[in-house]
C-alpha cells in the first residue's frame, strides 16, 4: 500500500463491459441541465428502448462524460436510464470548475431535475467510484427528496486520504490537478509517467519547497496553493464532507464498496464509520459494506492481478451486476442481492474466499500482541530485531534521517510504485530504517482487520515523518505488502492540532490508521515490520525543522536521530488482527 499512488480516477484501467445493442438503447447527446444559479451542466442521456418510466442513474464526473459511455449503454440496456454529466467547468458544462466542493448542491439539483423527466419514475440514484463516489456522499448530505439510494465506491474523504494522507501531501496532487484542468481531457499529459517522475525527481533533488512544485513543473495552480495552505483537518476540509448531524439524518439504503488495495480505502471507511457512528438503528440496518482485494480501478471492474499478485476466481465479482441487483432491491421491490449474505462482505486473499460479518469490528477475532525487541541495533534487514509474544529488555534501536540525502531519487524513477512485491527500496535504504521479524507461522492463518503499532520513539528535532510498513515474508524470501501508514510527529496526538516535539525523551506514537487487510498468511511465513523516514520523490518532504512543511526547503534541513524503545517501561508493540475465520 503506497501512500502516493492514490488515484482519483479509474476509467483509464477499466475492462470494457459487454456492449449493448444500439437498438436497445436510445441515445441523446448535449442535454443541458439547469442549476439553481443559472449554470447549465452538460449530460449524455442513455434510455432503455421501452417507454415506461423507470428509476434513473447518473454519474457526475470531471473526466468528460464520454468516458462512461460503456456504463451508460450497460445500465440502459438493463432497464435504467443513465446520465453521464460533466461537472461544472469541465467538458461541455458551463461555470467554473473547483474540485469536489461544488458537487453537493449541483448533485441535489440534478436529482430533482431528473425526477421530473418523462423517462424517470421519480426515483433517482447514482453510480461511480473515486471522485464519483465522493459525489454521492456530497449529494446525499443535501437530502434531495428523490434520491432513493447511493452506492459510493472508493470514495475519498477530503482531508483524510485526498489530497493528503493524514497531513502528508503528494506530488501526484499536481498531476491530478493538471489532468482535470481546462475543459478537455488532459489524459496524455496525465499518463506520461516519464514526464512526471522526472519532474518529481527534479523537485526532490533541488530542495525547493513543496508549495513551489506547481511552478517548477510549469503548471501554476491556485487550487494546489489553496490545498497546501491547509495541511491538516480543519474547517476548510470539514466543509467538503457530511457533518455528524447530516450522517445522522441519512436513512436511505447505502452500499459502500472499497478494497484492500484501494488507495481511497481510508476515505471510504471514514465515511462508513462516521455514518455508522451517527446514524439511527434503522439507518445502520440499511448500510452494507463490501471490501474486495482489488486496487482502486478494480473497485469498478475487478482484475485478479494487482501489484504483482494474482488472486483466485472468487475475487472476480460481477460488480456491475451487483449494482443492478442493489438498484432492483432498493428501488423496485426486488429480492436482496444474493452476494450480500451479511452486512460486511470481505475477501480473504490467498484463501480465495469471501467471508461475512455483522459489523466491521466483528471481522477480527482478537488482536495478537507482538512486542518489538532486539539484541543489537535493528537497522538492517539481515540483522533485524524481533516481533515476539514475550516482552524483552533491550537498548533502544536507532537510525539517522538526513533530509539532504537524495541518493535514492534515480532508483525511484525506475520502480513501479504500485508494486506490492518489490523489495528493492527496502534493501537500498540500508541502515536508515528499523526492521523486525516475527517467528514463522506454524499453519495457514487468516489475518483480517486493522494492524496497530504502539511505539515509544524519541527524536532530537521538533518534527519528522515516519512510515510503518507490515509485510508477509514467505519461506522463499518473497515479500507481500500488507499495510502501511505515515505519521508526522507533530500530529502524534491529534490530526487537527499539531504539537511540535519539545523533548528528547521517548514519547508514545500510536499508528492506528493502517488500512484494512484480509489475507491468509501461509505456514512458514513471517511478518516483517519496517519503520523508516518518508524521504521520497513521491511525497511531500519534511525537513524536520518544525516549520510549515510545504514551505520548508533544503536550507531548513536538520538531520534527526530517531530512537525506538522497547524496554519494560516503554514497550513498543505491533498488534496483529487475527481473523474471525480462524488460524
Amino acid at each position: 500500500m503506497n501512500i502516493v499512488t492514490r488515484v482519483l480516477i479509474g476509467f483509464l484501467c477499466f475492462t470494457p463491459l459487454a456492449g449493448a445493442a444500439a437498438d436497445n438503447v436510445n441515445f441523446q447527446w448535449g442535454v443541458k441541465i439547469p442549476m439553481r444559479d443559472g449554470v447549465k451542466l452538460n449530460a449524455t442521456v442513455y434510455t432503455p428502448a421501452q417507454k415506461e418510466p423507470a428509476p434513473c442513474v447518473f454519474t457526475l464526473t470531471p473526466y468528460i462524460s464520454q468516458s462512461y459511455h460503456d456504463r451508460g449503454m450497460y445500465f440502459a440496456s438493463h432497464g435504467y436510464p443513465f446520465l453521464t454529466i460533466d461537472v461544472r467547468g469541465r467538458g461541455n458544462s458551463e461555470g467554473e470548475y473547483h474540485p469536489l466542493i461544488q458537487e453537493a448542491k449541483d448533485g441535489y439539483d440534478i436529482v430533482e431535475w431528473l425526477a421530473k423527466q418523462p423517462y424517470c419514475n421519480g426515483k433517482v440514484t447514482m453510480w461511480g467510484g473515486s471522485y464519483a463516489g465522493y459525489d454521492q456522499w456530497a449529494t446525499a448530505k443535501e437530502f434531495p427528496p428523490h434520491l432513493a439510494t447511493i452506492v459510493p465506491v472508493a470514495s475519498p474523504y477530503a482531508g483524510v486520504d485526498f489530497p493528503m494522507s493524514y497531513s502528508v501531501f503528494a506530488p501526484y496532487d499536481l498531476q491530478w490537478l493538471l489532468f482535470t484542468s481546462g475543459r478537455a481531457s488532459q489524459d496524455h499529459i496525465f499518463g506520461d509517467d516519464a514526464f512526471w517522475l522526472g519532474n518529481f525527481r527534479r523537485w526532490f533533488e533541488s530542495g525547493r519547497p513543496f508549495k513551489e512544485l506547481d511552478t517548477l513543473v510549469g503548471a501554476p495552480s491556485s487550487i494546489f496553493q489553496e490545498w497546501v495552505a491547509h495541511p491538516h483537518a480543519d474547517s476548510y476540509w470539514d466543509q467538503y464532507n457530511p457533518t455528524s448531524e447530516q450522517y445522522s439524518k441519512l436513512s436511505i439504503p447505502i452500499l459502500t464498496i472499497t478494497a484492500s488495495h484501494d488507495d481511497d480505502q481510508p476515505g471510504a471507511l471514514t465515511h462508513y464509520r462516521e455514518y455508522m457512528k451517527n446514524a439511527s438503528p434503522e439507518g445502520r440496518a440499511r448500510h452494507y459494506l463490501v471490501i474486495g482485494p482489488w486496487d482502486h480501478a478494480g473497485t469498478r471492474t475487478p482484475n485478479a492481478k494487482v501489484g504483482g499478485l494474482t488472486f483466485g476466481p472468487a475475487s472476480l465479482v460481477d460488480l456491475p451486476k451487483l449494482h443492478l441487483d442493489w438498484y432492483r432491491w432498493t428501488m423496485q421491490g426486488g429480492s436482496k442481492p444474493e452476494f450480500l449474505k451479511n452486512y460486511v462482505a470481505y475477501y480473504v486473499m490467498f484463501a480465495d474466499k469471501w467471508r461475512y460479518a455483522d459489523s466491521l469490528a466483528a471481522v477480527t477475532r482478537e488482536e495478537r500482541a507482538l512486542h518489538l525487541g532486539s539484541s543489537a541495533n535493528a537497522n538492517d534487514v539481515l540483522h533485524s530485531g524481533s516481533l515476539s509474544t514475550d516482552a524483552k529488555k533491550g537498548q533502544p534501536d536507532h537510525y539517522v534521517y538526513d533530509p539532504r540525502d537524495t541518493s535514492l531519487a534515480e532508483l525511484e524513477t525506475q520502480l513501479d510504485p504500485a508494486s506490492l512485491v518489490d523489495q528493492t527500496l527496502l534493501y537500498a535504504r540500508g541502515d536508515k530504517q528499523l526492521v523486525y521479524h516475527s517467528a514463522a507461522f506454524d499453519r495457514d492463518t487468516e489475518v483480517s482487520g486493522f494492524f496497530r503499532l504502539s511505539a515509544w520513539i524519541a527524536i532530537d528535532q521538533p518534527d519528522t515523518t515516519f512510515r510503518a510498513d507490515v509485510y508477509e515474508i514467505r519461506q522463499d524470501g518473497s515479500s507481500i505488502a500488507l499495510a502501511s501508514q505515515v505519521l508526522q510527529a507533530r500530529y502524534r496526538q491529534s490530526l487537527r492540532e499539531p504539537q511540535l516535539v519539545k523533548t528528547k525523551a521517548p514519547l508514545r506514537y500510536e499508528f492506528d490508521h493502517f488500512p484494512f487487510v484480509s489475507q491468509e498468511v501461509k505456514k512458514g511465513s513471517r511478518l516483517r515490520l519496517v519503520i523508516a523516514p518518508v524521504n521520497s520523490i513521491q511525497s511531500e518532504k519534511n525537513y524536520n525543522s518544525g516549520g510549515v512543511v510545504a514551505e520548508e526547503s533544503m536550507k531548513d534541513a536538520r538531520p534527526v536521530n530517531v530512537q525506538l524503545f522497547h524496554d519494560p517501561q516503554h514497550q513498543s508493540t505491533l498488534y496483529v488482527p487475527m481473523g474471525a475465520g480462524g488460524g
